[in-house]
């Protein structure tokens, strides 16, 4: 019986034939591609040579100049011709009165200075003058006065009221009382009996002030107290 070959196997043992003949194709393809393309490159030198080049340069930094005073005005020289005169002059000779034999009366006349006398306003009242006004006899005299002239309110003495009030008033130039106020209050019984002690009061000494009486600004307390 006689054994025949199939086809398929006889493809099988050209297997490795024919993938050796496809690769070295393959590798022709490629190799003739890449001679193809390498002759086919073109560098274009010759335009970057001739492309014009830019360099940045930078400007320094200038600050305007200050103004330049202005140069001084020239000296003025004066200039002094001296002329040679041809004329002789003759020396000058003052006489004095011991030459002479006078006497010379020396007179002092003195200088006067007027002092400005200072002024005083009449309608000025004073609250402290060079001299102050006083009553009469000074001011034991005047707290007697006061103690025995006091008459007490019966009103306060019931009410049991008492204290000091405080008064003030204005010494004329010619000694009289006038504008009496009450500066401190205690009653108003009491603040009457007050006003009226003062102003019946005689004449005081008025204050001076540069020699001359002026109005002053006199206080006085009057004391209520009972016993």
């Amino acid at each position: 019986m006689e054994i025949k070959k199939s086809n398929k196997v006889d493809l099988e043992s050209r297997k490795g034939t024919w993938f050796s003949m496809g690769l070295m194709i393959v590798l022709a393809f490629m190799f003739i591609a890449f001679e193809w393309t390498e002759y086919d490159k073109k560098y274009e030198t010759a335009s970057l040579a001739n492309d014009p080049t830019f360099e940045l340069t930078l400007l320094p930094v200038t600050y305007p100049e200050p103004p330049k005073p202005p140069p001084p005005a020239p000296a003025v020289v004066e200039e002094l011709h001296i002329v040679e005169g041809t004329e002789e002059v003759d020396d000058i000779y003052m006489e004095s009165p011991e030459d002479l034999g006078q006497v010379v009366d020396i007179k002092y006349v003195p200088i006067l200075i007027e002092e400005e006398e200072e002024k005083v306003d009449e309608t000025e009242i004073f609250a402290i003058a060079e001299k102050m006004p006083e009553f009469p006899g000074g001011t034991a005299a005047l707290f007697e006065y006061l103690n025995k002239s006091i008459k007490y309110p019966t009103v306060a003495i019931e009410t049991g009221t008492q204290g000091k009030v405080i008064t003030q008033f204005v010494v004329d130039k010619d000694g009289s009382i006038s504008d009496i106020q009450v500066v401190r209050s205690v009653d108003p019984y009491l603040d009457k009996e007050a006003i009226r002690v003062i102003r019946a009061m005689p004449k005081w000494s008025p204050g001076m002030q540069r020699n001359k009486a002026v109005r002053v600004k006199y206080t006085v307390p009057v004391v209520f107290r009972l016993q």
